[in-house]
């Protein structure tokens, strides 16, 4: 972390924190590598009010300084732009489904993405960098939101799966209430990781350590199909070759 301050000529980080165990990891190891320099951001946008409760804790825990902004209401006037807009499209290219999980969903992303917006902002004017809080295991699928929480300058846990997250929570002195929180993307009220994924951490770390042969073959497959759907998220957008 230290060596990608210096390269980028950055003074320190900035980080959303949402209350669960990655972003506390990352808060204090941005706390370590650059003492005085580091703003937690908590940005509640219609969310679980644990959520803003656990980051409050955390920030105390740890000496933190905060900065909070309510995206609530920039959520709310982007819906009620974009809702019409789609409605306005000839009837040919409007969504096929109405299903509420697909109608969902991106609505929901646009909350990692304002913040990320706002993490942007603070970062650009602090001359900081943005520390991204995304594990190895929800990398590896594509577990995240394109352009939302994926939006960072660098991932200091991205080689860590759930179980090592975990592990160095513990050996951080992150608070046990944080350390052993069931993960949650704060999309919605009531979402789990693990229910969206459709499988546990342990489930897809055993895949990761063990390959195919680790896991029941149709959650191989799952799991197969959402790191192929889920490359582009990790990649540069694609050009010609010539």
């Amino acid at each position: 972390m230290r060596r990608q301050l210096t390269s980028a000529g950055g003074r320190g980080f900035v980080l959303g924190l949402s209350g669960g165990v990655d972003s506390a990891v990352v808060a204090r190891l941005a706390q370590l590598a650059a003492p005085g320099h580091v703003v937690a951001a908590i940005l509640p946008t219609h969310s679980d009010p644990r959520d803003e409760q656990d980051a409050e804790l955390i920030a105390k825990h740890f000496s933190l300084p905060t900065v909070r902004v309510d995206l609530s209401g920039a959520y709310d006037a982007a819906i009620d732009a974009l809702l019409p807009a789609v409605q306005d499209l000839p009837a040919v290219t409007r969504p096929v489904s109405n299903d509420a999980a697909e109608v969902r969903r991106p609505l929901a992303n646009i909350k990692p993405r304002l913040r990320m917006t706002a993490l942007y902002f603070l970062a650009n004017r602090l001359d900081y960098l943005v520390a991204g809080t995304g594990n190895r295991a929800e990398l590896s699928i594509g577990y995240f939101t394109k352009h939302g929480d994926g939006g960072c300058d660098l991932l200091p846990i991205g080689r860590l799966v759930k179980s090592e997250v975990r592990a160095l929570a513990r050996a951080l002195n992150v608070p046990a209430s944080i350390t052993d929180r069931t993960p949650t993307a704060g999309l919605w009220l009531g979402q789990t990781d693990e229910e969206e994924m459709g499988f546990t951490y342990t489930d897809l770390e055993r895949y990761l350590e063990e390959g195919p042969q680790g896991v029941p073959p149709a959650l191989a497959m799952k799991i197969e199909r959402l790191i192929r759907s889920s490359e582009h998220k990790c990649a540069l957008p694609p050009m010609p070759d010539d």
